[in-house]
């Protein structure tokens, strides 16, 4: 999630990327944590300062996104928008060259004559400013990644799935209810299938609401009975609510001790692996349910078992 006051690039960037196929959280979810005194950045996807809201969405040419959304407007009104991002971009390096107004004007008038002239410079510049940002971006996760290594593929209480001396580590962060996750989840059964080298760490991240999080705690538990896995895929099969009931159903059908997985449910030491995973997720940005990390590679929602296995490959050859 990016600062307040950051440049026209990164919302010109968002603008042009297609939504990522991952869940985000509802409101109630950040004041969920900061009840339990988790201090750190919300992680929600609309948590961003208005004039890069707005930004975005005038590039897109809409200011809403979803079903919500009015209808796009037309392609003039992007060229605009983007214009008057670039110019606001430039006027502010003006300013901090100490320029005068009557200057400013001068630099702002001969980028609109340039811009009437040959309009490629517009395309041109959004180009320079993605690419830019994206190199940016790009070297902040994989710093961010290299910080926090031990607690994402090296924590001994994760639950693992697929080879757990795999030389491989895929890290997912996931909602059990999350849509995105259970539709990544038959290609990442088949990853591990094919890849007899991979090791899957599952980051239980409930940011969907109530009912996410007893999943969660429910996972968490099962985990101290040695069924997990088992219980893990069962709820990511589900297409119903996994309230009480349905989790008493499902874990009892994997061969849990429902009486004792209700009792570990409710245990600090499940809530405080629930916080950590929060804190972990916020420090490497992650603003939604899928999300993986493999190798260097942080990646925002569900993908195809293509994608997976150049991404193993890539992690592979990276050592």
């Amino acid at each position: 999630m990016a600062a307040r006051g950051q440049g026209a690039a990164a919302a010109i960037r968002d603008a042009a990327a297609s939504p990522a196929p991952h869940s985000v959280p509802p409101a109630w979810t950040l004041a969920w944590y900061a009840s339990r005194s988790i201090p750190a950045r919300p992680i929600n996807a609309f948590a961003t300062s208005g004039n890069r809201l707005f930004a975005a969405a005038a590039l897109r040419g809409r200011l809403g996104t979803g079903r919500n959304a009015p209808a796009e407007t037309s392609p003039v009104t992007s060229i605009k928008a983007a214009f008057l991002a670039i110019t606001l971009l430039i006027a502010g390096a003006a300013r901090a060259e100490g320029l005068s107004p009557e200057q400013r004007e001068e630099v702002v008038g001969i980028l609109r004559d340039a811009l009437k002239q040959d309009p490629t410079i517009l395309r041109d510049a959004l180009a320079a400013l993605e690419a830019a940002d994206q190199r940016e971006r790009e070297g902040a996760t994989r710093s961010a990644i290299a910080a926090h290594a031990a607690a994402l593929f090296r924590d001994p209480a994760d639950p693992v799935k697929g080879n757990p001396q795999g030389a491989v580590t895929v890290v997912e962060f996931f909602d059990a209810r999350c849509g995105y996750c259970k539709q990544l989840q038959p290609a990442m059964e088949q990853l591990l299938r094919r890849q007899r080298d991979v090791r899957l760490v599952l980051k239980d991240l409930p940011i969907l609401g109530p009912s996410s999080v007893l999943a969660s705690r429910a996972l968490l538990a099962a985990q101290r009975q040695g069924k997990y896995a088992e219980l893990y895929d069962a709820l990511l099969k589900l297409r119903e609510d996994p309230t009480e009931t349905v989790l008493r159903r499902e874990a009892e059908r994997a061969g849990l001790d429902w009486a004792r997985l209700r009792r570990d449910m409710d245990d600090t030491g499940i809530q405080a692996r629930i916080a950590g995973n929060l804190r972990l997720a916020q420090a490497l940005r992650i603003e939604g349910t899928p999300a993986l990390v493999i190798g260097e590679t942080l990646v925002p929602g569900a993908v195809d078992l293509a994608t997976l296995e150049r991404l193993v490959a890539e992690a592979r050859r990276g050592g």
